[in-house]
């Protein structure tokens, strides 16, 4: 018998790609938004931020918090007039990212300035946030991330990141022994062992 063919529209398959995706993985995003227009002031100006999230709803919240912080706007005095999903072109090349950051510990409020080598933004991110967990023991909601930039070779900083700039840098394939059968293993060999993968 033949599998039967369902004709899935474009909302569900949507769905689908969205709930395969992995769930760790933050996505960037442009949120603009305004002061509801008064008669004192029928047009106020839009605010723009650039934001990493998991989905734009978060997003949305994040720009918020931010903006109550920044200018005393709330989401009840505002409206949001843009929200759009910033992607990046798939490159195989290597580039260097600068990531500065302001988080809260348990001890107090810290700035940081971190280095990632990455092919993307969002891919180097996502290793800061995780290098942030591990180290430091610091959440999503803990870690504000101040400004990205990609940055030259000439302007690294970081010793774990120069490390890879060097014209003979190497990377060794690693030997091993392949495993034989214990039936078929024996105390001595007539020929070398192969120790490489091909």
């Amino acid at each position: 018998k033949t599998p039967l063919k369902m004709a899935l529209s474009t909302n569900q398959k949507k769905k689908i790609t969205n709930y395969y995706q992995p769930k760790n993985t933050l996505r960037q995003f442009i949120v603009a938004a305004r002061p509801q227009p008064t008669e004192s002031n029928p047009n106020p100006p839009i605010y723009k931020m650039k934001l990493f999230a998991k989905n734009s709803t978060v997003a949305k919240s994040r720009y918020w918090y931010f903006m109550g912080k920044l200018r005393k706007i709330k989401k009840a005095s505002g409206e949001i007039v843009h929200v759009q999903e910033v992607t990046e072109r798939s490159c195989a090349k290597v580039n260097n990212y600068a990531i500065w950051i302001r988080y809260n510990s348990r001890s107090g409020i810290h700035n940081m300035y971190k280095e990632y080598r990455s092919t993307s933004l969002i891919h180097a991110v996502n290793q800061m946030y995780a290098e942030m967990a591990s180290r430091h023991m610091a959440d999503f909601s803990r870690i504000h991330i101040v400004n990205t930039a990609q940055i030259n070779n000439d302007d690294v900083k970081r010793e774990h990141t120069l490390q890879f700039l060097s014209d003979d840098v190497k990377f060794p394939l690693k030997r091993y022994e392949q495993k034989t059968d214990k039936q078929q293993k024996n105390l001595f060999s007539v020929n070398r062992p192969k120790t490489f993968g091909w």
